[in-house]
C-alpha cells in the first residue's frame, strides 16, 4: 500500500531544514564535549607536570643544601690541611739541640775542653735526594773550638764524633801547642750533621 505525502514542498523543506539542524547542534554539542574531554584531561596532565616540577625542585633544594654542608666540610678539611703544610714547614729541620749537647759531653775526652761550639742547620727540602740509595742526607755541621792534653786525646775526639748516631766525616782543620814545650793542644774540629739527628717532625719535609 503506498503512502501519498500530501504536505506542500514548503514544509517539507522545512522539516528536512530542521532535522539538519538538529543534526548540526548535536555535531557540534559532541565535538564541544570531545574538547571539554580534552582540555580536562590536559589540565590533568599538566597538574600532574607541576607536581613533577615542585617535587623535582624540592629534590634539588635538599640536595644543595647536603651539598652546601658537605662544601664546608671540605673548606674546614683544606684549612686543615693548609695548617698542617705550615706546621710541617715550621718544624722542617727541627734538631734537639739539648740532645747534641748531650751527645758532646759523652764523647768528649776527660782531658780536652770546648771553648766554642757553633751548629749549622740547613733544613731539608724534596730536591735533597741522595745520590745513591742508602747514602746520607747531610743537614748541618757543628763546629768546635777547645784544648785537649796530648795527641792521644785528639785523635780520641775525633775518633768518638764519629761514634754519635746521624754525626759522621769528623774532621780537625787546626792543630797547634798552646805554648812552646806545652803538651796541651787547641784545635779547630767539626763533624757533618745527617737527616738521622733531626726530630720525627723535623724529618716530615713538606
Amino acid at each position: 500500500m503506498s503512502q501519498v505525502n500530501l504536505l506542500p514542498p514548503e514544509v517539507l523543506e522545512a522539516q528536512r531544514w530542521r532535522r539538519l539542524s538538529g543534526l548540526i547542534a548535536i555535531g557540534g554539542l559532541a565535538v564541544i564535549g570531545l574538547i571539554l574531554v580534552f582540555y580536562l584531561m590536559q589540565v590533568v596532565t599538566l597538574g600532574g607536570v607541576r607536581d613533577d616540577i615542585d617535587a623535582q625542585r624540592a629534590t634539588n633544594a635538599q640536595l644543595q643544601s647536603q651539598v652546601a654542608e658537605l662544601q664546608r666540610f671540605e673548606d674546614l678539611q683544606i684549612r686543615a690541611q693548609a695548617k698542617q703544610e705550615l706546621l710541617g714547614a715550621a718544624f722542617a729541620g727541627e734538631t734537639s739541640l739539648s740532645g747534641l749537647l748531650m751527645d758532646l759531653s759523652r764523647v768528649i775526652p776527660s782531658d780536652a775542653a770546648l771553648d766554642s761550639l757553633t751548629v749549622s742547620l740547613t733544613p731539608p727540602s724534596d730536591e735533597d735526594e741522595p745520590a745513591e740509595p742508602g747514602a746520607p742526607v747531610f743537614v748541618g755541621t757543628i763546629s768546635t773550638t777547645g784544648a785537649a792534653e796530648g795527641i792521644d786525646s785528639l785523635s780520641t775526639w775525633l775518633t768518638r764524633l764519629e761514634q754519635v748516631e746521624g754525626w759522621v766525616n769528623p774532621w780537625m782543620s787546626s792543630i797547634s801547642r798552646r805554648e812552646a814545650g806545652d803538651d796541651v793542644f787547641t784545635f779547630t774540629s767539626g763533624v757533618d750533621l745527617t737527616s738521622d739527628v733531626l726530630t720525627s717532625r723535623g724529618r716530615q719535609v713538606g
